[in-house]
């Protein structure tokens, strides 16, 4: 078990900092626990999406943790124990565990400065001009990702090494689709064909309709 002295100090490398607003609900959730002294805790990745980890938050016997899972304390005097499991720790280091910057949103939000490699654990067979590449990456990582959410991305077309893209399905008009392009797809295009400069959104999110192609 590898534990770390307890601190509010954002720069101790900690893998996750608890921000005091953040500590303060959660305190206020664990005070319901039979144990509150000897509740920990537990935040863990459990996955990702193209853009952003997936995470899960638990309350949990500080005497679950394992030996090489990251126990440490938050808070002035110590209040809090959090666990983050072995697996998780090299991807969370530098996040904060606080509250939504918009009051009416309630809840906790993570802010990890680390992001997912989008064509992780993928095999891509990518032969080809560089349309038909570029329609690999889509058919192969991009759409499958993007099936989730009943939406899809389309190849509309190519301008020396500017790539077009849209998108359709339930990413229509969808308010994130912008950033999952542009932190999404356009991150799992470059970094499969390094000859790409640049992925263009095509889509015209308020229409519905393609502005740069027909």
């Amino acid at each position: 078990m590898t534990t770390t002295e307890s601190t509010d100090d954002l720069t101790t490398g900690v893998p996750l900092t608890v921000t005091e607003s953040a500590l303060a609900t959660v305190l206020e959730v664990r005070a319901g626990e039979d144990d509150p002294a000897g509740t920990a805790l537990r935040v863990a990745i459990t996955g990702a999406n193209m853009t952003e980890f997936a995470y899960s938050l638990d309350l949990v016997p500080i005497a679950e943790a394992a030996d090489d899972d990251a126990v440490y304390t938050q808070g002035s005097h110590g209040e809090l124990t959090v666990i983050v499991p072995a697996g998780s720790i090299e991807n969370m280091m530098g996040a904060t565990l606080d509250v939504p910057s918009s009051s009416a949103a309630g809840g906790l939000v993570i802010r990890n400065p680390n992001t997912p490699d989008p064509l992780a654990g993928l095999d891509l067979e990518l032969t080809g001009e560089l349309p038909e590449k570029v329609q690999a990456v889509l058919d192969q990582a991009v759409n499958p990702a993007l099936a989730a959410h009943g939406g899809f991305a389309r190849l509309v077309g190519i301008d020396g090494t500017r790539v077009f893209v849209t998108m359709g399905g339930g990413c229509q008009g969808c308010a994130a689709s912008a950033m999952t392009l542009r932190d999404g797809i356009r991150a799992m295009l470059m970094d499969a064909l390094p000859e790409i400069t640049d992925v263009v959104d095509a889509t015209d999110h308020a229409a519905g309709e393609n502005p740069f192609y027909s």
